[in-house]
């Protein structure tokens, strides 16, 4: 049996006809009718998360996965806003959250009733759509909830927020089956031949074409234009740029001394990282970059030749180097076993994924910086526009939703902040945690000038004396750690093979003067 509350019927019917499969439900009173529906409905799987902020993140991770959008619901009041840093994540890197907030009637707010704030706008510009349902009494009401119901969903690559006014009494659930809703369609424009052939012949036939792809990796290039310098040999006339968020500050100024631009994304969305953007063109930036390394195979380009070899002589540096106990060596060590790993285990097929072995998530900062020096694959981060926040709770709500063996490689105080992601019931032994534990922001220590002022370490990088150990404890997680580089081996060696129907951390002490050190010498070596 369902709500009695039209308008949430009217969503529940919507969801499910839109495709949508897969709910993250918070607690509470207000909500609880949108979340019965969602538990009940036979064709959405519910996932019951009790932080907000962290749900939002699980919804997130799923959602990467999945390549699909899906929904976290909420109930009234500030529960809403904690869902602010997912959504604001899922905006720039395009993923279809379904954000759903139950809501008092717009009578109440403002009126110091509790739990009541304007909803309807509270995500702001980190939605595509907002819309906030009527509560139907006639004809034109139930027309205008399906008609704004649709008009949310019909955005397949931001996140959207539908919010739900739901009058007292909440808990009437006498409704039989959900009403047979309109669905209206969207038939986007792909790229045409015409356009792809077009793009092709003017890279190709550039005098110093580069494509270049963000995240979710782009392995080399910062080493690149450090090798580079001040040769102008190497700056190219026309960059093809596949979208995604670019981690090096310093390839992204290179990239500005370009001729122009033209960026390919699935929007149509002006995005000018480089400063230089001439074209904008909509589309799969996947076919595009398929068919231009085709081209590319038929004919190789100098200039495009000419880069290849500056990054495989980067590649060749970051194989050769032996870094000294620090983070650094902990990922170098954890993508190299990691790669035997793969290459040893047989290629076992999921409902989720086609044929990988693992997905690995790198959080923000120092982590991804060194992922881009050493991992050799695709690796999701959040680099959208999050910092510390929710890197676990993403690499957590994907493990959730796949049988494949979920990674992630994190700094101390994005998982000392996030660490209520290893609250929850649905965690499995499929997701591995590397935590990179130096007692402090350990990026900091790589500002130029910040060295320069006493409240560094307590106030700008949050020196701790914290350990893991502790919240594995409670959360039933096995444990493992390392402080020197045989226990550092020995302890990558267990999270990758130990058969465990819980995760598995493996916390890496070091020291945050050591990892500098060896951070800049993998630099200076370089030259």
């Amino acid at each position: 049996m369902y709500s009695n509350k039209e308008n949430v019927n009217i969503l529940t019917s919507l969801l499910v006809a839109h495709g949508i499969r897969h709910a993250v439900c918070c607690p509470g009173s207000r909500n609880a009718p949108i979340v019965h529906n969602l538990n009940v409905c036979p064709d959405i799987q519910c996932y019951p998360v009790t932080d907000e902020r962290s749900a939002g993140f699980y919804a997130l991770g799923m959602s990467q996965c999945l390549q699909q959008p899906v929904v976290v619901c909420v109930t009234s009041g500030t529960a809403l806003l904690n869902l602010a840093p997912a959504v604001a994540e899922a905006y720039y890197q395009h993923i279809p959250l379904v954000v759903i907030s139950a809501d008092r009637p717009q009578a109440w707010i403002d009126q110091l009733d509790g739990q009541t704030l304007p909803q309807s706008d509270a995500l702001g510009r980190f939605v595509k759509k907002a819309v906030s349902l009527p509560e139907p009494h006639d004809d034109e009401s139930y027309w205008y909830c399906n008609r704004l119901v649709n008009e949310a969903l019909l955005e397949k690559h931001a996140p959207v927020h539908i919010n739900v006014p739901i009058s007292e009494p909440f808990f009437d659930f006498s409704v039989a089956a959900l009403p047979v809703e309109r669905k209206i369609e969207l038939l986007p424009a792909d790229i045409t031949n015409q356009t792809l052939s077009h793009v092709c012949r003017m890279f190709m036939q550039s005098k110093r074409p580069l494509l270049i792809a963000g995240q979710p990796m782009n392995p080399g290039y910062d080493e690149a234009v450090c090798l580079i310098g001040d040769d102008e040999s190497y700056v190219p006339d026309l960059v093809l740029y596949i979208g995604g968020s670019i981690v090096s500050k310093r390839l992204k100024r290179f990239l500005r001394k370009a001729k122009e631009t033209w960026v390919v994304n699935a929007t149509g969305e002006v995005t000018d990282t480089f400063m230089n953007l001439t074209r904008v063109i909509q589309g799969d930036a996947a076919v595009v970059e398929d068919q231009i390394r085709f081209f590319l195979e038929q004919q190789p380009h100098p200039f495009v030749q000419k880069w290849e070899t500056l990054l495989a002589k980067v590649s060749a540096h970051a194989a050769a180097y032996q870094p000294a106990y620090s983070e650094m060596a902990a990922v170098k060590c954890f993508e190299t076993q990691l790669t035997l790993h793969s290459s040893c285990v047989p290629t076992v097929a999921s409902e989720q994924s086609s044929s990988a072995l693992f997905t690995l998530h790198y959080a923000n900062s120092s982590a991804i910086r060194l992922a881009n020096i050493f991992a050799q694959h695709s690796v999701y981060c959040n680099r959208g526009v999050n910092g510390i926040d929710g890197s676990l709770s993403t690499a957590a709500g994907f493990s959730v939703v796949t049988d494949e063996n979920v990674f992630c490689v994190i700094g101390d105080l994005s998982f000392f902040y996030d660490q209520n992601a290893l609250w929850n019931q649905n965690l499995k032994g499929n997701f591995r945690i590397l935590l990179l534990n130096n007692g402090k922001g350990g990026i900091f220590n790589m500002l130029p000038g910040l060295e320069q002022s006493p409240v560094r370490d307590q106030f700008v990088a949050a020196e701790h004396h914290t350990s893991a150990e502790g919240i594995c404890q409670q959360n039933d997680i096995v444990y493992l750690k390392a402080e020197n580089m045989e226990q550092l081996q020995q302890g990558i060696s267990t999270l990758l093979n130990l058969e465990s129907s819980r995760p598995v951390l493996l916390e890496v002490f070091t020291d945050p003067a050591e990892d500098e050190r060896v951070f800049k010498d993998y630099y200076k070596t370089l030259k």
